[in-house]
């Protein structure tokens, strides 16, 4: 078994609780006060975007760059605490409404390459080698406004120029099939995977999956973890929940689906994930209800619930369920499993 797990979440998961239809009900936090709260609710890492440890950072030079992610990374010293990982936040410049990398105008890519490598600069500033990318706007509205061709190889390019910037850094992909975007380009694990070989550092490219964006491409999480495992590219896992195909909830790990989060805890501890250092990712928001004084539980929560299920995984008559899958008893399988939930 991989024994003991390490958890992050990033500085965007304590947040006001705007969403698309209404304005924050909560107070801003300082990012230095939101590191106070990782050891207390048991957490050991922080995830990334680069603009989240560097404010401001398309105005800055790469030196000065370096020095506040720098300075950052003390931070998280003083509280005992380390990066996971640091993510182009591409998605929200004007220079990328068409997508970065995709782009058509060629002057908005170079911009995406240029903030790339600015990303490499601050992972390694904050003590990590991996990066996170999350294709937002790498699609498009109607499919006739891009060569899905071109668009696949101008991805490729851009994981080569970051790969080339700095021979150490692996990238992990991580795959959503829609939103902000109608239709991504790399909606899937598999696709991910397969746009890693198109590179010319195939074994520093994997996956980040994430629960709910599996399961708004319709498809089970457990099973593209382990498919990304066969292929020893689970890089990263940003566990929550999601409540059907709509757009993407963040909900608590577990809160809608425990069979299926029971699932996801147990792939991850049959192949011993985390043995090769890889942290168990959470990206969950708060309710819009919660007031501003239990507007982490949703964190605290979903590290509870993995907790809980890791337990009856290993609590599971694995004896028996060889017994059953041999017999192709599946229908007494089932209720194992559901018995097994239920404490019974």
């Amino acid at each position: 078994m991989a024994g003991v797990y390490r958890f992050t979440f990033g500085p965007w998961n304590i947040h006001e609780g705007a969403d698309p239809f209404g304005p924050a009900v909560r107070d801003t936090i300082e990012f230095s006060k939101k590191l106070k709260e990782y050891k207390k609710l048991g957490f050991d890492g922080v995830q990334f975007h680069d603009d989240d440890a560097v404010p401001g950072i398309d105005a800055l030079t790469a030196k000065q760059v370096i020095a506040r992610a720098e300075e950052v990374r003390k931070m998280l010293e003083t509280e005992g605490l380390v990066a996971e990982f640091s993510a182009p936040r591409l998605w929200e410049d004007a220079k990328t409404i068409d997508g970065g990398y995709t782009a058509n105008d060629a002057a908005c890519r170079t911009y995406a390459k240029e903030r790339s490598r600015k990303c490499v600069d601050v992972a390694r500033a904050l003590g990590t080698k991996l990066v996170v990318v999350w294709y937002a706007r790498e699609g498009t509205y109607i499919r006739e406004a891009k060569d899905s061709k071109v668009a696949v190889e101008r991805l490729a390019a851009a994981l080569n120029d970051m790969l080339s910037y700095d021979k150490e850094i692996r990238i992990a992909i991580e795959p959503k099939p829609n939103e902000p975007m109608d239709q991504a380009y790399i909606p899937t694990t598999g696709h991910a995977i397969a746009l890693g070989y198109m590179t010319d550092y195939p074994e520093r490219v994997g996956v980040n999956i994430e629960t709910a964006h599996v399961i708004l491409a319709n498809l089970d999480p457990s099973d593209e973890m382990g498919f990304a495992l066969a292929y020893d590219k689970l890089f990263s896992v940003h566990l929550n929940d999601q409540n059907g195909l709509k757009f993407d909830e963040d909900k608590a790990f577990g809160a809608v689906d425990l069979r299926r989060a029971f699932n996801q805890v147990r792939i991850l501890d049959k192949y011993d994930y985390g043995k090769a250092g890889q942290f168990v990712g959470l990206d969950v928001k708060a309710m819009r209800t919660q007031k501003q004084e239990v507007a982490t539980k949703h964190l605290s929560n979903s590290k509870e619930i993995f907790l809980r299920l890791l337990e009856l995984v290993r609590s599971l008559d694995e004896r028996r369920v060889d017994e059953l899958v041999s017999q192709r008893d599946y229908e007494e399988l089932d209720m194992l499993i559901i018995n097994h939930l239920m404490g019974k």
